[in-house]
């Protein structure tokens, strides 16, 4: 063997490059992901020849992937929706009233952007708090902080912060969220101090945020749910129809229509 072949060729017992030193680093730098892949993806760039910038993108790629899980479940948790109800699983074969491009024109979140309104009416039954929870998602996943309430747990909350100082109120969720998702308005009517609240915080959010609201009332039974006060339903009306989306789902009932296959499958 030549003095230079000796020279390129790699000792005998050479030790394996060590990767504890940049696992500690990568660590340190918060990104531990990245940490726990690097071994896996070092071996794989090997095998593949991968070059050096191609092998940083695939680790980096791991840990960004990894962040946006991570904060999509986060943010999940904290904005109160419940789990399960997605666009995926709805089924839009049983509500042919609802037009399907126009939920997924909806789903690209460009509303939101527009700090737009989301009305959601129809009989109770027909998908409005489905529909209303798959939107709160594709808004997380798109980056926009969401919270979920039902009318009655959202008035109890206004009532509760009524005397707090503006300083304090003005961080609460409900009025800093980019989409505050009301569901639930239609059943109970409001008395006048609740209808108050209520257009309290309808004006504040007007131009700040979006809201969506499910309901079983038409418009023009929302006088009769705000306290029978037909200039404070129009005031609250005039800010939440100035730039919206109205859904009028017609259709028949998902819970009769299981309903109705428990009863066939007994007989």
């Amino acid at each position: 063997m030549s003095a230079r072949a000796a020279t390129a060729a790699p000792a005998k017992g050479r030790p394996k490059v060590d990767l504890d030193a940049t696992v500690e680093r990568l660590h340190r730098l918060g990104l531990g992901h990245a940490a726990e892949r690097l071994s896996e993806r070092l071996g794989a760039a090997t095998k593949d020849e991968l070059a050096p910038h191609a092998f940083l993108d695939r680790l980096l790629d791991d840990e960004l992937t990894e962040r946006e899980e991570r904060r999509v479940k986060t943010s999940l948790k904290l904005s109160g929706l419940p789990t399960g109800q997605t666009l995926g699983n709805f089924d839009f074969a049983f509500q042919p009233s609802i037009e399907r491009s126009r939920i997924e024109t909806l789903a690209t979140c460009a509303w939101l952007r527009e700090k737009q309104t989301l009305l959601i009416q129809g009989p109770p039954g027909v998908g409005k708090t489905h529909l209303a929870i798959a939107l709160g998602v594709k808004a997380v996943e798109h980056g926009f902080s969401v919270s979920f309430q039902r009318l009655d747990e959202l008035l109890s909350a206004l009532k509760r912060d009524n005397e707090l100082p503006w300083s304090r109120l003005r961080r609460k969720k409900y009025l800093n969220v980019a989409l505050l998702v009301i569901d639930e308005m239609g059943f109970e009517p409001m008395n006048r101090h609740e209808a108050s609240l209520f257009f309290r915080l309808v004006g504040y959010r007007y131009g700040r945020g979006s809201i969506l609201i499910t309901t079983n009332k038409g418009i023009k039974d929302w006088p009769e749910l705000l306290a029978g006060d037909e200039i404070l339903a129009t005031a609250i009306l005039d800010r939440l129809l100035h730039h919206s989306h109205v859904l009028n789902i017609k259709g028949r009932s998902y819970r009769l229509r299981d309903l109705e296959q428990a009863i066939s499958l007994r007989q």
